[in-house]
């Protein structure tokens, strides 16, 4: 039998190598109990290694940290996401733009000369935005939420009801292949899925460190949404669990 320490090892090596841990497997494979599995799990994602779920564990978003650490995060990755992203924009068309590091990306990606309505409940894309003379914004007001620099709440999700939109650019901290879209809080999730019902095509923004990984809150499962863009490469594990599961995905470069 493993000592505690190579158990929790073992634990981590299958997640980076199978994207997920199902508690009753990884008992049988050690030769334990499921309850000391499960107490392995907690203790993982107490160290904020692992994301649990019913069963077993995912891995952790790395997109979990405050608004300015993640503005350092994988900046380059950001950057093909948002240009893909940004390209999506056609003129004349109403978009809604999700807060967060890579929808910041997105606003300043946004050619200077274009034409369109941009609907936004982030402060910070707002800001982006001020110089794109072309671009009408539409701001949506409520409750601030820091670690994403976004308005939620019942008066955003209220004023989000008045939009239309041809294209929603969502962001999100976790995409994976069984968990689907997730984030780090509840009423930010819920204001994402308000957003999604009110554009007729939502792409997300899976930058490559987000691709494989989970937070607590479910915003959409894939098969809701229109095609993940992503520049992570052909032959990383995540990347071809998605494809292995039909999401469409649009690459980036």
């Amino acid at each position: 039998m493993k000592l505690a320490a190579q158990r929790r090892d073992h634990l981590l090596a299958l997640l980076r190598d199978q994207g997920r841990i199902v508690a009753k497997d990884a008992a049988a494979e050690l030769g334990i109990s499921e309850d000391s599995v499960r107490r392995d799990l907690r203790e993982l994602a107490a160290a904020g290694l692992c994301q649990r779920v019913y069963g077993g564990a995912l891995p952790v978003s790395p997109a979990v940290a405050d608004y300015e650490t993640r503005g350092s995060v994988a900046v380059d990755s950001k950057a093909r996401v948002a240009r893909t992203a940004a390209d999506l924009v056609r003129p004349g068309s109403t978009v809604i733009l999700d807060g967060g590091t890579t929808a910041l990306a997105v606003a300043r990606a946004l050619p200077r000369d274009l034409h369109a309505t941009v609907v936004t409940h982030s402060p910070t894309v707002t800001v982006a935005l001020a110089d794109h003379v072309g671009v009408e914004v539409l701001v949506l007001g409520g409750r601030l939420f820091r670690h994403s620099m976004v308005t939620c709440g019942a008066a955003a999700a209220e004023a989000a009801q008045a939009v239309n939109a041809d294209l929603f650019l969502l962001g999100v901290t976790g995409v994976h292949h069984e968990a689907g879209l997730t984030t780090g809080d509840a009423d930010e999730a819920a204001m994402k899925r308000t957003l999604a019902g009110r554009a007729a095509e939502t792409y997300v923004l899976g930058s490559r460190e987000k691709l494989g990984t989970a937070s607590p809150y479910r915003v959409l499962p894939l098969a809701e949404v229109t095609a993940v863009i992503t520049d992570a490469a052909p032959d990383e594990p995540a990347r071809r669990r998605l494809q292995d599961a039909g999401v469409p995905l649009l690459s980036a470069s």
